[in-house]
């Protein structure tokens, strides 16, 4: 797609494949009542925009029919109908995938039939066929692992055929898929690996494996790993009512993962078709594959798939501009989803970051944890997870000499938290003035402040900052003990830091890999789950309804403080820039794009649990893309060196940190035209 035609609005442009499962109606061996059931799924999935629909394994002529796979009239039967539903087709966005036997040389396969817009585009068989305990598959179908650079016909047209096909819009990158059958992903060496491996990134599994208890949670298991493994979108469509139920039971299982993640899944045991429909994010995908070295690595030990599979390209007619999004994006990509295992997820972040500390002061056995408490989060985080680790280490909390120190602009509200947090954790309190000291040093330096002028600038801000870390580091030679940083990522990847002699620098930066949402929902856990008593977790509500400011500048003649978030952007958004920027590598209208559809409507989508229904906020297009922009500035251009010289501290997220010895790597002197110039020419203003 060029440039000149990029619709920012339709999803096609930014990579996205609308794919769906379908469990149509059907009935046992009645060829012309499935061929409707399947035309039928197809006509409410092109009006749905969907781009690839999925259908269980020998949906055409039924799966449970035994020997009636033998009978030539069916097999006839097959072939006619296939034919109708390739008329039907011409109109029809979806690329359907139906499940039917097909021959070949005196021999019966178990088919993936392929077609698209009017043509049947190919055919992939099945490789390993069950033949063990209700499975009689060898008893009527020929194996198609072996099947390779070969043709079939089919209704007068060859067609390609074997397990080497594979399928791509010519028109649109990233849409690729390949295609295994039902027992092929239970088996030690799946064929869909390899078609991932020779670039499918969409691998589709027509099943009609029959429901058993537990049989579900053991699909989910197999999809979630072969989306991960494999890197790439799997979509999984299994038999539902209308088999026979001479001996089996069906449920009609239907469901998509993308990158171990599930994305959708149906409604099982229903009597009515059932569908479900999501939109793949392929450069996501490719994205993954080209960070991932194992991938290609694993490509090039596999004899390269690439060069010997057969690619059978299509001009692919979609649904074109806003369609819409099918896709449940998250808010908040740092924070635990997962309603079920919450509570998990949460004890896994937080003590990520109270074993890493833990470690440290077993390796340097300090006599004292020094910590500057501003009354903010990141330095109540900083304390909590402190103060967690002296417990685990069975030493008291007075180890933490925490500190609070006043400049010009500390509020009565931080000071009185700072001293709350101090006492309701034990710590050794003290309280150190530093304007005194931030007088002598502007004097000193003839700046226009210590002579009474109203000037407020970063020298004036750094000072105090700077001093602040200058006695921390002191404090910490006298009393035997290293410097607890506070800082967190998001102030990390914009840059929102003071360098050098100030909160950059610590002796361990215990919150350098978790971000500010992540920082404020953790607090809200520990909160919600008792990690620490009544009193700490009073205090703790406190500091999470004060506002984020650095408190360097004096109070406006309104009374209005310094804010961060209106000079930076909201670190909701920021946040959300930074994880799919450091994590996935997208452009910034890709990213403004996902952000768009996640942030739009506050009424839409789901939020974290327990999230304040005050701040469940939403912006409009202008708002993301302002904010973009800022965040590109700071993060690209003029931060990275920052970053370059990190202390240490620990990884916390899947969603990636920031150190110049991990995750990020990155020149300190770099320009970001690039990400502007993407974000300028693609993203609307409004």
């Amino acid at each position: 797609m060029s440039e000149a035609s990029f619709d920012f609005h339709d999803m096609h442009a930014h990579g996205f494949v609308r794919v769906a499962t379908a469990t149509p109606r059907c009935r046992t061996a009645d060829v012309a009542y499935n061929c409707e059931g399947i035309i039928e799924q197809a006509r409410a999935a092109h009006d749905r925009n969907v781009d690839l629909l999925l259908y269980p394994e020998l949906c055409l002529s039924s799966y449970a029919i035994d020997d009636l796979h033998l009978q030539a009239a069916m097999l006839e039967a097959v072939e006619k109908h296939i034919e109708i539903i390739r008329a039907a087709s011409e109109t029809m966005t979806p690329v359907l995938v139906i499940g039917a036997p097909l021959r070949r040389n005196g021999r019966i396969y178990n088919c993936a039939v392929v077609i698209a817009h009017g043509e049947v585009l190919g055919a992939v068989p099945k490789s390993y066929l069950p033949n063990y305990r209700e499975f009689y598959e060898k008893r009527y179908f020929a194996r198609g692992n072996n099947c390779r650079d070969l043709w079939i016909l089919v209704n007068g047209a060859e067609i390609p055929f074997g397990t080497d096909v594979i399928f791509s819009a010519t028109n649109l990158p990233g849409f690729i898929f390949g295609i295994e059958i039902c027992e092929d992903y239970w088996s030690p060496n799946p064929p869909g690996t390899m078609a991932a491996l020779a670039g499918a990134t969409i691998l589709l599994n027509l099943s009609a494996s029959n429901i058993t208890i537990g049989k579900s949670d053991e699909r989910h298991m197999l999809c979630r790993a072969s989306s991960s493994r494999s890197v790439c979108a799997y979509a999984y469509s299994a038999s539902g009512f209308g088999e026979s139920t001479t001996d089996l039971s069906w449920d009609g299982q239907g469901m998509v993962y993308e990158l171990g993640d599930l994305m959708v899944e149906s409604v099982r045991f229903e009597l009515e078709p059932e569908r479900c429909v999501t939109d793949i994010d392929t450069r996501r995908i490719l994205n993954e594959r080209m960070r991932m070295g194992t991938f290609n690595d694993a490509a090039e030990d596999a004899g390269r798939p690439e060069d010997s599979f057969r690619v059978v390209g299509f001009d692919h007619q979609y649904g074109q501009g806003d369609i819409g999004l099918e896709r449940a994006i998250r808010r908040f990509p740092f924070v635990p989803n997962r309603q079920e295992k919450l509570d998990e997820d949460c004890y896994e972040a937080f003590n990520i970051q109270v074993d890493a500390l833990a470690r440290r002061m077993k390796a340097t056995n300090p006599k004292s944890l020094v910590i500057g408490i501003s009354g903010g989060l990141d330095s109540t985080h900083a304390l909590i997870v402190a103060a967690k680790a002296c417990d685990m280490l069975g030493l008291p909390r007075s180890t933490i000499r925490a500190y609070t120190m006043p400049g010009f602009a500390t509020s009565d509200g931080t000071k009185s938290n700072a001293w709350k947090l101090m006492e309701v954790f034990g710590t050794t309190a003290e309280e150190i003035d530093i304007k005194p000291a931030a007088r002598q040093m502007l004097e000193d330096m003839n700046h226009p402040f210590a002579d009474g002028e109203p000037v407020h600038d970063v020298t004036f801000e750094n000072v105090q900052a700077g001093l602040r870390t200058d006695y921390l580091f002191r404090l910490a030679n006298h009393h035997g003990g290293f410097v607890i940083g506070t800082g967190d990522l998001s102030e990390l990847a914009l840059g929102w830091c003071t360098y050098g002699v100030g909160d950059q620098m610590s002796h361990y930066a215990v919150n350098a890999g978790v971000p500010k949402t992540l920082i404020q929902y953790l607090i809200r856990w520990c909160t919600r789950t008792d990690q620490f008593d009544k009193q700490c977790d009073a205090v703790l509500e406190e500091v999470l309804g004060t506002e984020i400011s650095p408190e360097l500048v004096p109070a406006a003649e309104d009374g209005s403080i310094q804010s961060t978030e209106s000079i930076i952007g909201p670190y909701e958004l920021n946040d959300f820039f930074l994880h799919h920027t450091i994590r996935w590598g997208q452009s910034p209208s890709h990213v403004a794009f996902l952000c768009w559809h996640a942030w739009k409507d506050a009424k839409a989508g789901l939020w974290p649990h327990d999230f304040p229904e005050a701040g469940k906020n939403e912006y409009d297009l202008g708002t993301i893309r302002h904010w973009m922009e800022n965040f590109v500035k700071r993060f690209f251009q003029f931060s990275q060196f920052k970053r370059s010289a990190l202390p240490n501290g620990p990884k916390v997220s899947a969603g990636g940190a920031l150190s110049p010895r991990g995750d990020w790597r990155a020149p300190s002197d770099a320009v970001a035209d690039v990400w502007l110039e993407d974000l300028r020419s693609k993203v609307p203003e409004s």
